[in-house]
């Protein structure tokens, strides 16, 4: 596997928005979305480090439960197999379960490393960090609904999701990433502070990661 600069060297990366319902759905066949969150994902603040196209991250996040069977839009790594993505949320979500839908081919993803509440990581830092948990995925075109451990994402206001090798291909593919959990609004002095915490130098070193991209909204590779 190649080594991983930060975002400004040679070997570059591309970077690049659910609902709790308490009533039953009539027009819907899977329970899951009665925790499904949707609408609370901050979807224009998505970033996604190695993309091969611009906003194909946000493009999959974005997909509705609907559409998560689509073939398109789709995510594709670049440099190589791995991506890393960020997905804040407009308020703190106690997070229940990641779902992925990838490919029964090699470009499936593998290994998922999950980050709570970070925003300063790029591949190096995520590769040495202790990830909040680590997900390993199947080899499949079917939907996986994998559970966390809900002890340690209790109050989850941004999410790095950290793909870190696949099933042997050259590149990475995901078709749709969906997030389920329990949402509540922030108040106003919460916001405050996590806004205060994001823009605090010692928050970000020298390396870009996704929390430079989120504020700068540029995208790598340019």
């Amino acid at each position: 596997m190649p080594a991983h600069g930060d975002c400004t060297s040679g070997h570059q990366h591309g970077h690049g928005h659910g609902n709790d319902h308490d009533h039953n759905h009539t027009d819907d066949t899977e329970p899951a979305l009665q925790t499904l969150i949707w609408k609370q994902i901050d979807f224009e603040n998505i970033r996604t480090l190695n993309e091969s196209e611009s906003d194909q991250g946000a493009k999959i996040v974005e997909k509705t439960w609907p559409q998560r069977l689509d073939a398109e839009p789709k995510l594709v790594s670049d440099a190589d197999e791995q991506l890393l993505m960020f997905i804040p949320f407009t308020g703190v979500v106690k997070l229940h379960s990641v779902l992925i839908r990838s490919s029964e081919d090699s470009s499936a993803p593998k290994t998922l490393k999950l980050f709570s509440n970070r925003d300063d990581l790029d591949f190096s830092t995520a590769s040495d960090l202790q990830p909040t948990q680590t997900l390993e995925l199947s080899q499949t075109s079917e939907i996986q609904d994998i559970p966390v451990k809900r002890t340690l994402f209790g109050n989850t206001y941004n999410l790095i999701l950290f793909i870190e090798d696949n099933f042997g291909d050259e590149v990475t593919r995901v078709y749709w990433i969906g997030i389920k959990g329990e949402f509540s609004l922030l108040n106003r002095e919460a916001v405050e502070v996590l806004y205060e915490k994001a823009a605090n130098p010692k928050d970000h070193t020298l390396i870009q990661g996704v929390g430079d991209l989120a504020s700068q909204g540029t995208k790598h590779g340019m």
